[in-house]
């Protein structure tokens, strides 16, 4: 695989609200071809071709991290840019997670941005999942672009499930088959359950397909 970065000037806001893995998304994003800057700045978001939402942890936790910033994130999504939300970042481009009830805690709601709930691994296998798993392509979509059968590589214990089964970009198999990638109607939305900077070539092809969408935007 060619390893030389695009003939582009694309840069990508790395949404910082406490909880992403910030300097490896921040790598794999570089080698990708990306102008990465980490910021909590709304009008980062707003000057960037694209803003990526990272995330590991609890899904209140995100949300109350991020609760400063869900009108920007909102504003960036609704007007039609390019928001990429990983492994707990994607959770949160939902409605809401059964992850706050099981602990307790009420309901939490989501930046809905991609209508559906985030549900628990019912199966009879480790929980959470981790390792890697086989990425089968439902339906195209830029981001999935010469991913379908590769591997990724996964850390979570609730999946997405959103409301439109259209949404579903890709799935994996865990006892269950689940989302992988998801999408909104528009496209422009979307995000990994895996983490691409830790998927290999994998990830870095699912990273190159998120700049070369940002370019073309």
């Amino acid at each position: 695989m060619d390893e030389s970065p695009p003939d582009r000037d694309v840069s990508v806001a790395l949404v910082d609200y406490g909880l992403g893995n910030l300097r490896s998304a921040t790598r794999g994003l570089e080698r990708a071809g990306a102008t990465v800057k980490i910021t909590d700045d709304p009008e980062a978001f707003a000057a960037a071709d694209g803003v990526v939402l990272p995330g590991v942890g609890a899904f209140r936790e995100g949300m109350e991290n991020a609760g400063p910033l869900r009108e920007a994130l909102t504003d960036h999504a609704e007007a039609g840019r390019p928001l990429f939300g990983i492994c707990l970042g994607m959770q949160m481009l939902l409605t809401t997670s059964e992850e706050a009830d099981h602990e307790g805690e009420g309901e939490v709601t989501g930046l809905d941005l991609i209508s559906g709930t985030n549900v628990r691994f019912e199966v009879d296998r480790k929980v959470p999942h981790m390792g890697w798993n086989e990425l089968e392509v439902e339906r195209e979509h830029p981001l999935v672009e010469g991913v379908d059968g590769e591997y990724a590589y996964f850390v979570h214990s609730y999946y997405a499930e959103p409301d439109d089964a259209n949404a579903v970009v890709a799935t994996a198999d865990y006892g269950v088959d689940f989302p992988a990638v998801v999408a909104n109607e528009a496209g422009n939305v979307f995000g990994t359950q895996f983490h691409p900077e830790k998927s290999g070539e994998t990830g870095l092809t699912i990273l190159r397909n998120f700049v070369d969408y940002c370019a073309e935007r």
